[in-house]
């Protein structure tokens, strides 16, 4: 049976290892480049188990999720996303509560103001951009350097993160800092792609990461 696109994906096959939090965040941490969500349900009961979903604000968004993370490598299981069904019990609900408080959500859901944020930092890069001789810039080559980010931040979290880009290689992390890291790719054509889509993404609510070029 095919179901009718709508913003909500239900994905399932999911690592039954992972923890709720961590499982919810590195959801996140994928599924945030394709627009805004709305929230993010991961449930442990039995019947649950493996499953999740992943509530869009546009329907666009969760139809162009479903057609390029389907099959993804997800903690080393391949995914399976298809819209949720309209009538599901959790989905509604969780659909009522944001039509029918959607100005006490604001304060408590940083996720929900992204756009703003997104036209904020174009401003930002944009002002980058005209001056390019900032001090703190390096030029352009292969080499990120992640700063910013959140005590959890792991290896895995970032590759999936970064290995959606083409001419991804690696992740290195730096032993006993969690807050930095670098990621190589094979040019600095491909690199810099990378920067300017992920710049001043949340991995966290409260973490924005900022990448520069490395050092060389």
């Amino acid at each position: 049976m095919d179901l009718r696109p709508n913003q909500t994906i239900y994905i399932n096959n999911l690592n039954e290892k992972i923890k709720k939090e961590e499982l919810k965040k590195s959801l996140y941490a994928i599924f945030s480049q394709f627009g805004q969500i709305l929230d993010i349900v991961a449930l442990k009961t039995l019947k649950m188990r493996g499953q999740a979903f992943v509530i869009f604000k546009e329907i666009a968004s969760a139809s162009n999720a479903l057609r390029t993370m389907q099959g993804f490598p997800f903690y080393d299981k391949p995914m399976r996303i298809a819209y949720a069904k309209t009538d599901s019990d959790i989905v509604a609900k969780i659909k009522g509560t944001f039509k029918e408080r959607p100005k006490k959500v604001r304060p408590s859901k940083p996720v929900v103001t992204t756009d703003d944020k997104k036209d904020k930092k174009k401003k930002a890069s944009n002002a980058e951009n005209t001056n390019p001789n900032t001090q703190s810039e390096q030029p352009p080559n292969q080499i990120l350097f992640l700063t910013n980010l959140p005590e959890e931040t792991n290896e895995m979290m970032l590759s999936m993160l970064f290995n959606q880009f083409p001419g991804f290689k690696e992740v290195r992390l730096v032993p006993n800092r969690h807050d930095i890291a670098f990621v190589e790719f094979a040019t600095e054509l491909q690199s810099n792609a990378a920067k300017e889509a992920l710049q001043g993404f949340k991995i966290t609510p409260s973490h924005a990461m900022k990448i520069t070029f490395a050092k060389k």
